[in-house]
């Protein structure tokens, strides 16, 4: 008997981002009714939330090594600390992957290894770490993401907090009227204008359900936004920490 033997498919990167879009995408099901109560939207609000105080501890890395090695371009000290600053751009590289698949389901391949230098020796192992492309392309995205990641961080905490908020206010509006002189309800505005004195509290049940509504509108809203949010950060990643 002769085996029959399958030549295994050839690998290709489009095929990799093309599963990776397919798993970002959320599990089957999760559609915008699901979207607040899915575990996949959490993991995602979760990510940006985390991604600030890495952003911040990325960019400070990049500007402080590159200042560093700025400044100390003048003498032959400057080559070392800038291949520190590529060799750790690699690293927070390959962690931003690992964040990206258990946060955003996302599989990025990471770059290949630099390969053995053209001239030995120390100097030219600093000299040839300073054309690694990759490594670069991992300092940019320490970078450019910072600004990003702070408007992210800002607008799904905002969305996820005030949707929630706003939707159970009918579940303890009474504290308002209880425990606040002066209120019959949650007060939206209070001000005196010409000595006349502007007040307005939601109190009648049609009141609550209107606000209620628009409060529901907002949550339903805000896995998609934040799906929108994380988008970008999945293309950055495909863009500069892919291999």
């Amino acid at each position: 008997m002769t085996a029959v033997t399958t030549a295994p498919r050839p690998y290709r990167y489009e095929d990799e981002v093309e599963a990776a879009r397919e798993s970002a995408s959320g599990a089957p099901g999760t559609g915008f009714l699901r979207g607040p109560f899915a575990g996949a939207t959490y993991r995602e609000i979760g990510y940006t939330i985390t991604s600030l105080p890495v952003a911040v501890g990325g960019f400070a890395f990049a500007v402080a090594m590159f200042a560093a090695g700025a400044g100390l371009a003048v003498t032959l000290l400057g080559l070392p600390v800038f291949a520190a600053m590529l060799a750790g751009a690699r690293g927070l590289g390959a962690a931003e992957r690992v964040r990206a698949r258990h946060g955003l389901g996302l599989r990025v391949t990471g770059p290949g290894p630099l390969g053995a230098p053209k001239r030995g020796g120390f100097w030219g192992s600093m000299a040839h770490r300073l054309s690694d492309t990759a490594a670069w392309q991992a300092l940019l995205f320490q970078v450019v993401m910072l600004p990003w990641r702070l408007f992210s961080f800002v607008v799904s905490v905002t969305f996820l907090a005030v949707g929630w908020v706003v939707a159970l206010l009918p579940a303890y509006n009474w504290v308002f009227p209880r425990y606040v002189d002066g209120w019959a309800g949650y007060r939206v505005y209070d001000f005196t204008s010409g000595g006349v004195h502007h007040t307005y509290d939601i109190t009648s049940p049609l009141q609550l359900a209107a606000v209620s509504l628009l409060g529901l509108v907002i949550v339903f809203l805000t896995p998609k936004l934040v799906r929108a949010l994380t988008n970008v950060d999945r293309a950055a990643v495909r863009g500069l920490l892919g291999g």
